[in-house]
């Protein structure tokens, strides 16, 4: 039974029991992915790193440099 089934099944129940129907699969992923990654930055923020990694502060400068921009000098 996938998560599809699933739902089907439950959603038939509530309407039976008079309940409300439970969310659709996949309604609040995008809110869990926001999640994960706030809370990622916070957890580096703590450590005393930058709030980004390195793999997007290179992806973030070589985009800025395509787009025929100079980086910014980094601040110390």
């Amino acid at each position: 039974m996938n998560a599809l089934h699933q739902y089907l099944f439950d959603t038939y129940r509530a309407a039976r029991l008079g309940e409300p129907a439970p969310p659709e699969p996949g309604a609040h992923d995008v809110a869990v992915l926001r999640a994960l990654r706030d809370r990622r930055r916070f957890e580096r923020v703590l450590a005393g790193r930058p709030p980004r990694g390195p793999v997007g502060t290179a992806l973030r400068t070589a985009l800025r440099t395509v787009a025929g921009r100079r980086p910014r000098p980094r601040s110390c």
